[in-house]
């Protein structure tokens, strides 16, 4: 494997991670946006991706594989968690 292979591989990997970084702070701020008005939504993106990319890591080094849908669930219950913790606790 060469190192773009590799570099295809990374950013594939973490793919997942980082749109649910993305979507759901984005999806929370239609739903509960007057709750949301004080918390920068830049600040929730980057900590989703901090515990989605945690999230795939331990789904790799558990599961032995990338794509279970158990990882796929830590995934979304990170982010969502993350929303909660940040703006509507």
């Amino acid at each position: 494997m060469d190192v773009w292979s590799g570099l295809i591989h990374i950013v594939n990997f973490f793919g997942p991670a980082l749109g649910m970084a993305l979507i759901v702070p984005s999806l929370a701020r239609l739903f509960w946006w007057k709750a949301l008005k004080s918390v920068s939504w830049w600040r929730q993106v980057k900590w989703a991706a901090v515990f989605n990319a945690a999230v795939s890591l331990a789904g790799l080094l558990l599961l032995g594989r990338d794509g279970a849908m158990w990882t796929y669930m830590g995934l979304v219950l990170a982010s969502a968690g993350v929303v909660w913790w940040t703006g509507l606790r």
